[in-house]
């Protein structure tokens, strides 16, 4: 169902358009003036606006330039009584999609609400395709190593079935990535892929962000709000270093994996959540157990496949890949062609201790791309790529 808007300061022509679109099923709204038309396209998001150039106070043009600085991208349709070529010219100028004289013709306005509809249809198309193409790259795991290619095989396996996942590994080496092809790969991937990285949050809040919380559950808890496990229902939830949960939330998560119900923080009423849940962490959770840090049940229960995400150090022989795919990656995001990189520049990538895994490399390889003019040779990575 498309959405219209209608700014007209006649009350036939508003009621009289509106009878005609609601007839071919569109939700409409209507404004009597500029000011709240450019309010409600503000507000709303509407796939075409039909608007009238001469109106007291805020003219169809000012409209059509308040709403293009705005970053409002609906259609807009200018209608006129007293349309002239001169007029007509600068409205499609200024952006309108079309220029409709009054009397307002039945069949044109049809015509210009099918085409305006198939063109908002097609946009919206292609930002989906671009977003899927976007998060193959960025969900890719590139490797052709036997531990990459391991990991790949075990995706495979196990993202059909609902089995937990815990992914242990180094910071930057790729856990999320192992985690998002699970999600894609998974009968969830049309569903939510919910992360939570549970270091970066204070402990007193972890369990609001999980289960959520009701309003006046603490001083700031001014409205209601739902937590990850809410958000992620029906798709999968990413628990990214769970080793430093603290044994509370521990506690909470373990009851929601065994009874599949949460409650919010404050409330006193449980309610069902179908969630998937795959974990990271770069701790050694059997030492954690030990110490008393990590519920060994919790472990168990999170435990059901294991995956081990290699350090780069390990896997040397990904490096050309690797570097190629964020060449790839990188000078796109900056608009401009692939840097080349030589086979003497690769080696000296592969000499490296690579302590920050997959996440340093990309920045090494960002760094070079902005620093060598024309291609990356060994002697400016041994320049630029400070390689700890």
């Amino acid at each position: 169902m498309s959405k219209v808007l209608i700014i007209d300061d006649e009350a036939g022509i508003r009621s009289s358009l509106k009878e005609i679109l609601e007839y071919e099923k569109c939700k409409v709204d209507v404004a009597e003036n500029g000011k709240d038309g450019v309010e409600k396209a503000l507000e709303g998001q509407y796939d075409l606006i039909f608007c009238d150039i001469k109106m007291p106070g805020m003219d169809g043009i000012e409209v059509l330039e308040r709403l293009t600085m705005r970053g409002v991208t609906s259609s807009v349709v200018m209608i006129s009584g007293h349309g002239t070529v001169e007029t007509a010219v600068e409205a499609l100028k200024k952006g309108a999609y079309d220029f409709i004289q009054k009397p307002l013709d039945l069949n044109r306005i049809l015509v210009t609400l099918r085409n305006a509809t198939d063109q908002v249809a097609l946009v919206k198309e292609t930002k989906t395709l671009k977003r899927k193409i976007q998060k193959q790259l960025t969900s890719e795991i590139v490797g052709e190593s036997t531990a990459i290619a391991e990991i790949k095989t075990m995706i495979d396996t196990v993202a059909p079935t609902e089995a937990r996942v815990l992914i242990t590994g180094g910071n930057g080496s790729g856990k999320e990535l192992v985690a998002r092809q699970l999600h894609e790969k998974s009968n969830r991937a049309d569903a939510p892929f919910i992360e939570i990285n549970c270091a970066a949050i204070p402990s007193e809040l972890i369990e609001s962000e999980l289960f959520g919380h009701e309003k006046g559950a603490f001083t700031s808890a001014i409205k209601q709000r739902a937590g990850k496990f809410e958000l992620a229902d029906g798709g999968t939830l990413f628990m990214d270093e769970i080793g430093d949960m603290s044994l509370s939330a521990q506690a909470k998560v373990l009851r929601a994996l065994q009874e599949n119900k949460i409650s919010r923080v404050g409330g006193d009423k449980d309610f069902s959540v179908n969630v998937r849940v795959v974990a990271a962490t770069n701790k050694d959770l059997k030492k954690e157990i030990k110490e008393g840090n990590f519920r060994e049940d919790l472990f168990h229960r999170l435990n059901v496949i294991p995956i081990h995400v290699p350090s780069l150090k390990d896997r040397l022989e990904d490096i050309p890949l690797l570097a190629q795919h964020f060449i790839t990656q990188i000078c796109g995001e900056y608009g401009m062609p692939d840097k080349v990189i030589t086979p003497d520049a690769l080696k000296e990538l592969q000499r490296g201790e690579w302590t920050g895994n997959i996440r340093e490399l990309r920045n090494v390889i960002e760094r070079l791309i902005i620093l060598c003019p024309d291609k990356i040779e060994a002697a400016l990575v041994k320049k630029y790529a400070v390689i700890e």
